[in-house]
C-alpha cells in the first residue's frame, strides 16, 4: 500500500438519475482507491440531486458543490455513456470551471456503457475535458459495460492497487 492519510477523494456523479448504477461504479472505486491509499472516505456530488438547481448561478449547494469538487485530492468523474459521450448533466455542471480550475486534483474519468463500441468515448471525450479545466489524469479512463458490473468491485480493488502510486 502506498499510504497517502488524509487524502480527500469525491466521486462526482453525471447521470440524471439518483441511485444509478453509474453512482454504484463511482462509489466503489472511490472506496477502493480511498482503501488502497489509506485515505479518509470518500465524499460524493451526485448532480441528480442538484438537478435544475445547476443552472442557477447563485445557488449555495452549486456552490458547495463546487467547493468539494474544488478541494479533493483524488476526483472519480463518473457518467453513463449518452450518445458517444458523457452526460449533459455532468457538462453542464464542469462549464461552471475556468480553464485550469482542477489544478491541483488528480482525475480518474469512468463511463458506463452498453456496447464495447464506445470505449474510446472515455479518452476521447471525457479525459480532454478534465485535462482542458487543469485536472491530472494519471492513468487512461476506464470504461465498463454494463454487463460487467457484477465483477467491478473486484476490477475496481485490482485498478485502484494497480494505479496508486500515480494517484497519492
Amino acid at each position: 500500500m502506498s499510504g497517502t492519510p488524509g487524502a480527500r477523494i469525491t466521486s462526482l456523479i453525471g447521470n440524471p438519475r439518483s441511485a444509478s448504477r453509474t453512482h454504484r461504479l463511482a462509489r466503489t472505486l472511490a472506496a477502493a482507491i480511498a482503501e488502497e491509499l489509506q485515505a479518509e472516505d470518500p465524499g460524493e456530488v451526485d448532480l441528480a440531486a442538484l438537478g435544475p438547481r445547476l443552472l442557477d448561478p447563485g445557488d449555495d449547494a452549486i456552490d458547495a458543490a463546487e467547493q468539494q469538487v474544488l478541494s479533493a485530492d483524488v476526483l472519480v468523474v463518473a457518467s453513463p455513456t449518452y450518445k458517444a459521450s458523457y452526460s449533459g448533466l455532468l457538462k453542464v455542471f464542469l462549464d461552471r470551471f475556468a480553464a485550469g480550475a482542477l489544478a491541483p486534483v488528480r482525475a480518474v474519468p469512468i463511463l458506463l456503457g452498453g456496447a464495447a463500441n464506445h470505449q474510446l468515448a472515455v479518452d476521447v471525450h471525457l479525459t480532454p475535458l478534465l485535462l482542458e479545466l487543469g485536472a491530472a489524469v494519471p492513468a487512461r479512463g476506464l470504461f465498463v459495460l454494463e454487463r460487467d458490473l457484477g465483477g467491478f468491485p473486484e476490477a475496481a480493488a485490482a485498478w485502484a492497487r494497480a494505479h496508486a502510486r500515480l494517484l497519492s
